[in-house]
């Protein structure tokens, strides 16, 4: 669904490019070496706007609930 490109430790926000559709209240999986994360979709932005689907090739701003890292995976779960 999507690769991290950045995390920005001290606001706990990662920019994920998109390979899928994303939209508020989906349930993501962050997974790499040494991360594992699950979550759902509560609060993501494009530009520096808060929105409430992103498109298959965005870039967004995601709050997440750890630690994560440039190269990490997103899955979508079902």
């Amino acid at each position: 669904m999507g690769t991290v490109v950045h995390y920005y430790t001290k606001i706990g926000v990662a920019i994920i490019d998109l390979r899928n559709s994303l939209v508020l209240g989906d349930q993501i999986s962050i997974e790499g070496s040494t991360t594992d994360l699950q979550q759902t979709v509560d609060s993501m932005q494009i530009e520096h706007k808060t929105v409430e689907k992103a498109a298959k090739g965005d870039s967004i701003g995601l709050k997440v609930g750890g630690r994560c890292r440039k190269g990490d995976k997103v899955y979508k779960q079902v």
